[in-house]
């Protein structure tokens, strides 16, 4: 089987870690361990036997992760090695070769290589912008979506826009794929970072054939411990494991005793006001910055996320931009070419207020040398 390359991930795990200031990360800075737990709670890290866990996930995990998604049981949840691994196991489970699916576009990427890499047709329909919001285009997903669609694929909130569905979206997306008997498949990652405060609901019970991937990476901002997790109807849950074996097998008994005090209620809600106030603070911060430059630089203010998605004027390409950039000025961001949206560029907006401030004063100055005094 021939694997597409991941564009995205590709160019950040080649850069990021080589670059003075990333502005490429889609999260929240992380805590350390000892900012999220209490000494008594250390010691129990501490004391853990490093030994093989639960290959679907630890009861008390699942049982955490079940109370954001009411009417579930333990065996509706699958614990995976991030919400990527969670998204893996579902295409392989959900699609065979000569499938359709209806996938959202601008969005992560790794399900559309994916998917086409697994011999499967992709049909792209598309979050448009009026300039005001990024809105679906549901003509163009009633087009695309037919009784040979196998699911629809979306990702709310929005990877790279922000952008979340309305109330009215969600439904129609619902009835489509109810009409067509197709799975809806919704990477839900960044749910909890509203940065109204307003958490969005999930996709998951709205309808029998519906499953969700989310995780600790994005909205609750512990990428590094990667635990994600698949929830989903019993039977889908049961092939994936199945499927699960053949891949990480299980993740790390540690980290997987740190998520389930991250999805304690009362620490969930503390990280996520956190996360929401720096969120709201860094938005501020890159608004004023592009009102430096009215007549360049244009952006739709993302609703949820870690991210904002900036579309530019400038006389040079996304990915040139990108590399000059970083060979330039040792500043890494997302060119918007690797979502098929040229002169656009993502930016980070959920790490510390003073690394995004240097960012955006290089990139600036960079911009500003483009066209000259």
């Amino acid at each position: 089987m021939e694997i597409e390359e991941f564009k995205l991930e590709r160019l950040q795990s080649l850069w990021e870690n080589e670059v003075e200031i990333n502005l490429t990360e889609s999260g929240v800075h992380p805590y350390t361990l000892r900012e999220l737990l209490d000494e008594n709670e250390i010691d129990e890290v501490l004391d853990l036997r490093l030994t093989y866990g639960w290959t679907n996930g630890a009861p008390d995990l699942r049982d955490a992760i079940r109370q954001s998604y009411p009417g579930t049981g333990r065996d509706n949840v699958l614990v995976t090695s991030g919400s990527a691994e969670a998204n893996f196991l579902a295409m392989w489970t959900l699609l065979e070769p000569g499938d359709e699916i209806a996938l959202m576009l601008p969005n992560y990427m790794q399900i559309w290589g994916l998917a086409r890499s697994l011999g499967v047709r992709v049909k792209p329909f598309h979050l448009r912008s009026d300039g005001s919001r990024w809105g679906l285009d549901l003509s163009e997903l009633e087009a695309v979506v037919s009784n040979r669609t196998k699911a629809i694929v979306v990702c709310n909130p929005n990877n790279p826009t922000g952008a979340t569905l309305t109330p009215e979206e969600m439904d129609r997306i619902v009835a489509l794929a109810e009409s067509s008997d197709a799975w809806i498949y919704a990477d839900e990652v960044y749910k909890g970072v509203e940065l109204d405060g307003i958490e969005r609901p999930s996709f998951f019970g709205r309808s029998d054939k519906v499953a969700v991937a989310s995780g600790l990476s994005k909205a609750l901002a512990h990428p590094g411990l990667r635990v994600g997790w698949l929830v989903g109807p019993e039977t889908l849950i049961a092939d994936a494991w199945h499927r699960n074996d053949y891949t990480t097998i299980t993740t790390s008994v540690v980290s997987e005793l740190v998520a389930q005090k991250i999805l304690e209620p009362t620490t969930r809600q503390r990280i996520l006001e956190r996360n929401r106030a720096m969120l709201r603070a860094n938005l501020d911060l890159l608004q004023a910055w592009i009102a430096e430059r009215p007549d360049r630089l244009r952006l739709v203010p993302p609703e949820a996320g870690g991210m904002a998605f900036l579309e530019y004027s400038y006389p040079i390409g996304s990915t040139d931009l990108s590399t000059r950039l970083r060979q330039e000025r040792s500043v890494l961001v997302l060119p918007g070419d690797v979502y098929g949206l040229d002169h656009h560029l993502r930016l980070g907006i959920g790490e510390r207020a003073e690394t995004l401030s240097r960012g955006l004063q290089q990139l600036g100055e960079f911009c500003d040398s483009l066209v000259g005094p």
